[in-house]
């Protein structure tokens, strides 16, 4: 059977190649799928997208029109796939639900710290020469009080090493991580979590009920000089919020892994073009500012378990098998 795999990057495509051999035949392209690339699907019985992929009701209807009956989506988020419309078609949908939780909770840390401690201008600078140290003071993480929102796996992960850095743990979710308490967290109301937190990092998937969560009564509810990290999904912070308390002089710094409109941005070259955004084109100006391109899953163990993941969700779609991956199962 033919796989066809969209928005593969070059470091992935051999270890994808790799996975199928001897099962399906893959074919894997850079581009992402979207309303566009649809069409190339044709004669596809199993196309697989990645987190950026754009599978409205339209995408859809096009791969099924093109004799597509399975979607293995690389990720663990989906909420860039209309199931109810994949559901009518009686087409097949899976997910990976799991992968290392670390890759995305120590990048989560990456930015935190190179925030805090000015990595980037004291990388630039010292490329020119500049070794000043006028505007690099960052603080000491021991004994300042960090706010998880969001403590499943990953959120848990980074609380572990913010355990390991001395920090005062709190902690917001819909249910209480017990791995969590007994490292000494405590869970508070999310109020409480903004106002308190000397370091907020986001850790919720993005429902109806976490889209912007970060608003601006949020962003205004914290600390002038906290820190903000985002690694989960750019739909809980409202950006255009985020830019205005920004341009007022506040956060001692924000680290961006995911934005909102990242979707025809992320992952692909626009260095030679006109930026059409502005507001990112305004967020990437602020000095104490670091946006990366949603590369905190991006690490060989956990890109590994996510093929190794997706080889076995087109198996079970083979064998007419449901697992935890399964969004949508195949017609009885």
């Amino acid at each position: 059977m033919q796989i066809l795999a969209f928005g593969v990057t070059a470091d992935e495509k051999p270890l994808l190649e790799r996975a199928f051999e001897g099962q399906h035949e893959v074919r894997c392209l850079d581009v992402f799928l979207s309303e566009d690339t649809a069409p190339i699907a044709a004669g596809y019985e199993i196309v697989s997208s990645s987190v950026n992929a754009d599978l409205n009701g339209r995408v859809v209807r096009t791969l099924a029109a093109g004799g597509t009956r399975m979607i293995a989506q690389r990720s663990t988020g989906f909420n860039n796939i209309d199931l109810d419309v994949a559901r009518q078609l009686g087409m097949t949908v899976s997910r990976v639900s799991y992968y290392s939780p670390y890759s995305v909770a120590e990048f989560a840390w990456t930015l935190a710290m190179a925030v805090n401690r000015r990595i980037v201008r004291a990388s630039n600078r010292t490329r020119d020469f500049d070794f000043r140290l006028n505007g690099l003071m960052g603080r000491d993480m021991r004994g300042r009080t960090v706010g998880v929102l969001g403590t499943g796996k990953i959120g848990e992960a980074f609380t572990r090493i913010a355990h390991g850095f001395g920090m005062n743990l709190l902690g917001w979710d819909v249910a209480q991580n017990p791995a969590c308490v007994e490292l000494g967290m405590k869970y508070v109301d999310k109020d409480e979590l903004f106002a308190s937190a000397d370091l907020l990092s986001l850790h919720v998937p993005l429902l109806e009920s976490t889209h912007h969560i970060i608003d601006s009564a949020a962003l205004k509810a914290m600390k002038d000089d906290a820190l903000l990290v985002n690694s989960s999904r750019g739909g809980l912070v409202d950006t255009d919020a985020l830019v205005t308390e920004l341009r007022a002089g506040r956060f001692a710094g924000v680290g961006l892994d995911v934005y909102e409109a990242e979707a025809g941005l992320f992952f692909l070259d626009k260095s030679l073009e006109a930026v059409e955004d502005d507001t990112l084109a305004r967020l990437v100006t602020f000095p104490n500012v670091v946006v990366t391109s949603h590369q905190a899953y991006y690490t060989h163990e956990a890109v590994g378990q996510i093929i190794d993941t997706t080889v076995q969700n087109v198996a079970d779609y083979v064998a007419g098998r449901r697992s935890q991956n399964t969004l949508v199962p195949s017609p009885s």
